[in-house]
This record gives structure tokens, C-alpha cells and sequence, in this order.
């Protein structure tokens, strides 16, 4: 969208872009079409949010500390307009001043074009700063309560994803530190996903360098209280990768009813000599036949710290590339060594696909302040981003290709397209494109909302 008046006529315009096209009529430029925006697709969005109340809520965690005499802008229209957004693309506070005139954005936070203008940069940068952990402790919960309302009975079963990824740092930031692994100063973000779902369970900021398995352990026993309160008979499996196996949450888990849990773990010596016939006799079989050999096999192994053995399981592959030895610890002995790892272990890379969304797709590694309260904000408000964008893709467009489509190509299709917007007396009328390509899955979309 273009606002402002121009330094140059209309015939200086002309002239000066004649040049430009190779075409035998005139060329003209002018400032003085309507209302514009190029972020047609918002209106999927809005509608998705204020049927599920899950911005309105956030907002409300939020205590206002201005002066109610001299507030322009309500706390809900600041929440509204920058996880739209984000939604959107538009991921820094800075382009709160490049989409504050935006007719489109302004009619989904709730005001008419004609209306005043939405929030400048140094005003969402104020809300940003100003969250105390009181508060941000209460966003927290509502993720989680956002989660649990998001089924409409009690599911039968649910698989809980961790991991973590790195969010780099811009500068001095508080408790970024050094991560031997990346080898950069960053932070850690932890994010939890229900597997079959996709569902965004909880987004929590973290230094960058943790100890994993002992912070993992008090956090997850929360998590799991809070659910059981709302779903007694839910199976419910955590899964993740070997840094997040805790024995003292392995532990606790086992005294829980219809609770399991699966996590990588990591070949100690002594746990590699158990299995040394095992890796022994794949060596020799591919010295014997030069073809690929993957066996699986299950000991019960307790490390020294551990007051009980658990079930685990190996994996032994031998390819051109040698040898390898992977293990992970379960309490489902049910089933086969294969099973385990292959069809129930395996699928926790799909978390990594979340992840990747979130950061590629929302550039929820933007931990650009100063204060950490700030940046854990900041990765709630790119995580309701996420939410919205999710709730949006699979109940509108449910039984489409278009459920199945990243964020990025989400936004391309549906969300970035031009709309005139003109408001009259009665009403606003939004005008798209006559031969846009997705207009009937737009339009299906808005009539089935």
C-alpha cells in the first residue's frame, strides 16, 4: 500500500517511465488509486482467531500498565496486529510503522480503514519490554489450556514431541551463552508438539546452554498434571531424542497410569559392551556378503545412577559408510525391537518439520531484545502465529491439498494477495482479483467460516 503525496506531477511521471515499457500507448503514474493492501488473505486468519478467542485470551494475561486516559490503542489491537503480522510475514516490530496504514490490517484487528492508524514500532516495543513473569507464566497456561479445549472429547491417545533448536543472538543479550554444539552464542527455545496432530502443545525459551534432562524432568510432571486434570484416561507417550532422557523422569513415569514414554539414549561403553557379539557378528556377515545388514535387538540395562532396569532397545545397521550403534530406552515392551524404533521412535523427525516451520516460516528465531522476558514473549507471540495459522489451514481447508502445505506456500497463496478496499456509508466492500487462482478456495473457505 502507497500513502503520501509525490515531489513530481503526473506528466514528469510519464515522461520518465516512457522509457521503461516497451509498449505504444502513454504511460502514466499516479498516487490516487483507493484503498489498497496486498494482505487479502487476513481475513481467513482473523475469523479463525475470534472463533477459537485464543488472541482475546492472551491479551487478557497481559496487565495494562498505561496511564486509561491516554490509551489509543487497546491491548487485544496490539496482540491482534502483531501476530497477524507475523502471520503475514511481517516478523520485527519495525514493520509495525511500515503496515500501520493498511486498510486490511486495520479492518482484521477490528477498526475501519477510515479509522485511526494501528500502533507504531516503539509502542509494541514497550509491550514487548514491559512482561513480568507472572504474566508470561500465565501465557504459558493458556497454551496449554489452548491445546486441551482444541479436542473436543477426550482423545484416546496422544504423542508428545521435544526438542530444541537454536535461536542465534544478535548482540549482548541476556543469558545467551556459548553452545559447545553450534559453536555460537544463542539461546535454546524447547518446543512440544502432539505428534498426530501438529498441535503446538507449549513454546519455552531457554539459555543456551542447558542441562537438559534436568530441566526437561519438573517441567514435563507439570505438564502431565495439567492434562490429567482434563483427560483421566489418555495414553499419553513422550518422546525425544537421547538428551532429553532423563532416569528421574523415567522413573516417575513408570509409577503413572497410561503413561509411557521413548527416548534416544546414548552408547556408553558399558552399555556398548553388552552388545559387542551382536555388533561383532554384523561385522563379520558384511565382511562375508558386502550387503547392507540392519538387525534390532532388546536388553533390559540399568546405568549406575538408575534404581531399576529399563527396556532397551538396539539398532545395529552396517553400510558402506561401517558400522553403527544406536539405542533408545522405552517402557512399551509390548512390542518388537523393530517396531519400536522404526515405526514408533523414528517418526519423532517429524517435530524437526514443526520446528522448522516455526523458524522458517515465522522466523520464530528473531530473539532480537535485550531482556530475556522480551524474547520469551516475542517466541509466544510467533508461537500463536503458528496456532492460528494451524487452526486456519486444518478446519477451512480440511480434506484439501492445502492442509497438507508449508506456512511459506500457506501465506503465497492465501494470505498475500492483493484486495481493494473501498468503505461506504453502510458498508466495505473488499474487491479481489477477477482471475486470482485461488479465489474458489477462498471463497469456499469464507463461506464454510
Amino acid at each position: 500500500m502507497c500513502k503520501g503525496n509525490t515531489n513530481f506531477s503526473n506528466e514528469q511521471a510519464q515522461t520518465d517511465f516512457l522509457e521503461l515499457f516497451e509498449v505504444k500507448k502513454k504511460v502514466e503514474m499516479s498516487f490516487s488509486a483507493p484503498e489498497l493492501s496486498s494482505l487479502g488473505g487476513l481475513s481467513l486468519l482473523t475469523k479463525s482467531a475470534r472463533n477459537s478467542d485464543f488472541l482475546n485470551r492472551l491479551s487478557c494475561q497481559i496487565k495494562d500498565w498505561r496511564n486509561p486516559d491516554l490509551i489509543v490503542h487497546t491491548m487485544l489491537d496490539l496482540v491482534r496486529q502483531r501476530v497477524l503480522q507475523i502471520a503475514a510475514g511481517y516478523e520485527d516490530a519495525d514493520d509495525c510503522d511500515l503496515l500501520r496504514h493498511d486498510p486490511m490490517l486495520k479492518l482484521a484487528v477490528g477498526h475501519t480503514p477510515e479509522e485511526r492508524d494501528l500502533c507504531s514500532q516503539p509502542t509494541m516495543t514497550r509491550l514487548e519490554n514491559h512482561l513480568s513473569h507472572r504474566e508470561l507464566w500465565n501465557i504459558g497456561n493458556l497454551f496449554v489450556n489452548h491445546f486441551i479445549s482444541s479436542y473436543k472429547e477426550e482423545p484416546d491417545r496422544i504423542v508428545l514431541d521435544l526438542d530444541d533448536s537454536n535461536s542465534n543472538a544478535y548482540g549482548a543479550q541476556q543469558l545467551t551463552l556459548f553452545n559447545n554444539y553450534y559453536g555460537e552464542y544463542c539461546y535454546m527455545p524447547l518446543f512440544i508438539f502432539e505428534a498426530q496432530s501438529q498441535r503446538l502443545v507449549l513454546p519455552l525459551l531457554r539459555p543456551g546452554r542447558v542441562n537438559k534432562q534436568t530441566n526437561v524432568c519438573g517441567l514435563l510432571k507439570k505438564l502431565i498434571s495439567r492434562l490429567r486434570e482434563h483427560w483421566k484416561h489418555t495414553v499419553i507417550i513422550i518422546r525425544g531424542d537421547a538428551m532429553f532422557s532423563s532416569h528421574e523422569f523415567m522413573e516417575w513415569a513408570m509409577s503413572q497410569p497410561r503413561l509411557h514414554y521413548i527416548f534416544g539414549y546414548k552408547a556408553y561403553k558399558p552399555l556398548q559392551k553388552l552388545v559387542e557379539s551382536w555388533r561383532e557378528d554384523v561385522v563379520q556377515r558384511y565382511k562375508e556378503t558386502q550387503e547392507e545388514i540392519k538387525e534390532y535387538h532388546a536388553i533390559e540395562y540399568a546405568a549406575a545412577n538408575w534404581k531399576c532396569k529399563q527396556w532397551t532397545v538396539v539398532k545395529i545397521e552396517h553400510t558402506e559408510q561401517g558400522c553403527q550403534t544406536r539405542f533408545i530406552v522405552t517402557d512399551m515392551k509390548e512390542k518388537t525391537a523393530k517396531r519400536l524404533y522404526e515405526k514408533d521412535y523414528c517418526k519423532r523427525a517429524d517435530c524437526e518439520l514443526y520446528i522448522k516451520e516455526m523458524k522458517d516460516g515465522l522466523r520464530a528465531d528473531r530473539m532480537s531484545c535485550n531482556k530475556f522476558s522480551a524474547n520469551q514473549f516475542r517466541l509466544f507471540l510467533h508461537a500463536a502465529a503458528y496456532v492460528i495459522l494451524l487452526d486456519a489451514k486444518q478446519k477451512l481447508f480440511r480434506k484439501t491439498e492445502m492442509v497438507n502445505v508449508t506456512i511459506q506456500t500457506f501465506r503465497q497463496k492465501l494470505i498475500l494477495m492483493p484486495v481493494k478496499i473501498t468503505e461506504m456509508k453502510t458498508k466495505i466492500k473488499l474487491e479481489y482479483q477477477r482471475d486470482n487462482p485461488m479465489r474458489y478456495k477462498l471463497r469456499r473457505a469464507l463461506v464454510f467460516m
